[in-house]
């Protein structure tokens, strides 16, 4: 049943073609047939070939419903062992291949595999309505959810019972007929439109790569970083210097480039990549999205998209959500308005004869910082090589909190070349997980930075983790070092943060485990985890000079420290407005008109305070991946949320020692390792001591009140 509720959830990334290929096509000849052979039930990319996808997950999805169809007609009375467990022995088909098939569309796509990802789309829908639209099943779920008390279950087993009880609720289950068959055409024609809408991007993210012919239109970058430019229009056959583009608003080169006209036409290019006019426009399908989603909301009895959204979430209502983020407004824009004063204060000594744009933002910020703390980014890339980033910051922090020790394996195939494998071990040298990472941009590759799920652990099907983490760092021209920058750093942090919660998973159920956890919880380790990568202990053990060895120097080090809170106020408003932006997309009634997204995103903006003429958006709606083809609707409020959590985490660890073994272990047996086996909120306080506060995150986001930030 895993299988079936994470391919629901990544259907956002998928639509409706011409049928192609038929589980009759699926025999022994197909990798899938069989469970792996290889460590873990590693994926056997060696063997795989893109014709083999859709004819796996027809067949998975015929088998499921099979195991379905079974259990709802089994005549013994439903118990926990005849219903909820066989339910979680259901999909061992189509779960591995739909975990495979999603990790490589997003990060290694082709017209083969997006043409897959259309045909199956509505098959993936209607499968998973069939299942949680089914009476019969259904009501054997709601028995046992009503004999709960009696049953004796043990205490992740009766967690089990209310998920799938909830989450069965929660899908439409108790709609009537004719509502159901309304839920099922809303649910295919949203799964279309985001997977149109993620296609769509694709293609414009790409296209809108700054071209240039002119070497000295890119005046500031490095030389390694022009060499990329040249190659990358080598890989384009085109002439000249090409800059690709990043998902989010603003982009990495403005903090270098000295050519305005450059970085406005960068900025110009990121800003309205998908609002051209033309085939890769998203703006009507994100705007039909956002009307299908709200009468979606009223089908299930809610008065909004958001509403429904959020009631298995931490937040339970987008009320909750928006005054946590009502709150943090002040704060953060007046943080971002004292930082525009200081950037045009920079212009105006330079004689520049402009108000500051949001193209100047990165690249005058970067003198503020160096004329106000004596720090150049450019002296801090050379100590950040990635291998040794990875090595000795990455897993060094991870051993030293929880033991664990990696080794590189080149005996298993991997998806893409870069790609990298490692095998994990406990401290006792007990096998744990594998670990793959695929770090560098490639047209091919959604944007972002995000980790995968292989192999899902559970003690009931006997499997491993084997997760991955996936970025867009970068690459460095042919021959070159990877030196990244210290939010490249950050990323490698997070993401093996999402890493470590998957691999320490411990859960019997495949549902309950890992990272299967409400969206505004999920990004609570990751987030907790970049504290470490500017740890003196952690710093101090990579951050050494590529060329050398030589650690970086004291002086530097303080420069980074006192720096740390630098453009905080910029960096945090950039996140309020893309969340506040989704939250406002998804509380529209259903009885709202078909709304203009660019009307829309501006009124949105201005009503919640955010719509500053310096700090655009993280996101605009039209390019916004998480919202429309991620699983992040009504959500973006979480990575803010969770970094309340983090911090009033990492302020635990602080009071009790810091970086240590024995903090680490309990960190692990408590929260990392529990997946979804409890409520969340309780599972942090029980771990905690009490009730997470916002006062950390205030001081360590540079946001408290001058005289309040020890």
């Amino acid at each position: 049943m895993n299988a079936l509720i994470l391919a629901t959830a990544l259907l956002v990334g998928i639509s409706l073609s011409p049928a192609v290929t038929s589980a009759s096509d699926f025999g022994p000849q197909n990798p899938f047939y069989a469970a792996s052979t290889l460590p873990y039930q590693a994926p056997p990319f060696d063997k795989i070939k893109d014709s083999d996808y859709l004819p796996a997950m027809e067949a998975g999805m015929e088998q499921e419903l099979q195991e379905m169809r079974a259990i709802a007609d089994n005549p013994a009375p439903p118990t926990f062992e005849n219903t909820i467990v066989q339910m979680e022995k259901s999909g061992q088909l189509l779960r591995p291949v739909t975990n495979i098939f999603f990790a490589v569309t997003g990060a290694n796509t082709n017209p083969k595999l997006q043409e897959v990802e259309t045909a199956v789309a509505p098959k993936l829908a209607a499968h998973a309505d069939a299942i949680y639209l089914d009476s019969k099943l259904f009501q054997r779920i709601a028995t046992i959810y009503k004999e709960r008390a009696s049953l004796k279950l043990d205490a992740e087993s009766l967690r089990l019972v209310e998920y799938y009880y909830d989450h069965f609720v929660h899908a439409g289950a108790n709609l009537n007929d004719a509502d159901k068959t309304q839920l099922k055409k809303l649910n295919e024609e949203l799964a279309t439109l985001a997977n149109a809408f993620s296609q769509k991007l694709l293609a414009a993210t790409k296209a809108a790569a700054h071209v240039s012919t002119d070497k000295a239109a890119l005046a500031g970058l490095s030389d390694g970083q022009i060499s990329a430019a040249a190659e990358a229009a080598k890989d384009r056959k085109v002439q000249g210097f090409v800059v690709p583009l990043q998902n989010t608003t603003q982009q990495p080169d403005l903090v270098s480039l000295s050519n305005r006209a450059t970085r406005e036409a960068i900025f110009q290019n990121s800003w309205n990549r998908a609002e051209r006019g033309d085939a890769n426009d998203t703006r009507a399908t994100i705007a039909r999205i956002a009307e299908l989603r709200a009468q979606k909301g009223k089908l299930l009895g809610y008065p909004n998209f958001a509403a429904w959204s959020l009631v298995d979430q931490m937040a339970k209502t987008p009320e909750a959500a928006l005054k946590f983020m009502d709150a943090l407004v002040p704060a953060a824009t007046g943080r971002a308005a004292g930082e525009a004063q200081d950037i045009q204060a920079v212009i105006d000594a330079q004689n520049g004869g402009f108000k500051l744009q949001p193209w100047d933002w990165d690249f005058y910020a970067e003198q503020v910082r160096k004329a106000k703390y004596d720090l150049d980014e450019e002296q801090v890339k050379p100590y950040f090589e990635l291998d040794n980033v990875l090595q000795n910051g990455v897993f060094y922090a991870a051993n030293q909190l929880y033991g664990l020790t990696f080794k590189e394996r080149h005996d298993l195939p991997v998806y893409a070349p870069g790609v990298r494998v490692f095998e994990v071990f406990n401290a006792d040298g007990s096998t744990l997980a594998l670990f793959y990472c695929d770090y560098f941009k490639r047209d091919n590759k959604n944007g972002g930075a995000w980790m995968n799920n292989f192999v899902d652990q559970s003690k009931l099907l006997g499997t491993k983790p084997v997760v991955s983490n996936v970025a867009n760092f970068a690459a460095p021209a042919a021959g070159q070092p990877a030196l990244i920058t210290s939010s490249d750093v950050v990323t490698m942090f997070h993401e093996f943060g999402h890493a470590l919660h998957g691999m320490f998973a411990d859960t019997m159920y495949p549902t309950l485990s890992g990272t299967s956890t409400a969206r505004d919880f999920v990004e609570f380790p990751s987030q907790f985890n970049e504290h470490w990568a500017t740890y003196p202990a952690v710093f101090e053990h990579y951050a050494k000079h590529y060329k050398t060895g030589a650690p970086m120097p004291a002086k530097l080090v303080a420069k980074i420290k006192k720096a740390k809170n630098f453009n905080k106020g910029y960096d945090i408003t950039e996140v309020l407005a893309a969340a506040e932006l989704d939250m406002q997309w998804h509380m529209l009634p259903a009885s709202a008109l078909l709304q203009n997204p660019d009307t829309f995103e501006t009124q949105a903006l201005e009503k919640t305070h955010l719509l500053l003429s310096y700090t655009p958006s993280r996101y605009r709606s039209s390019y916004f991946a998480h919202i429309w083809g991620g699983e992040y609707a009504a959500g973006y409020y979480a990575y803010l949320w969770t970094q309340m959590l983090d911090d009033d985490a990492f302020q635990w660890f602080e009071e009790h020692g810091g970086l240590t073994r024995a903090n680490g272990d309990r960190f692990r047996q408590m929260v990392l390792s529990r997946g979804n086996t409890q409520d969340l909120e309780t599972l942090y306080e029980v771990w905690r001591g009490a009730k997470p506060t916002v006062e950390p995150m205030l001081k360590y986001q540079g946001l408290a009140p001058e005289g309040n930030s020890k």
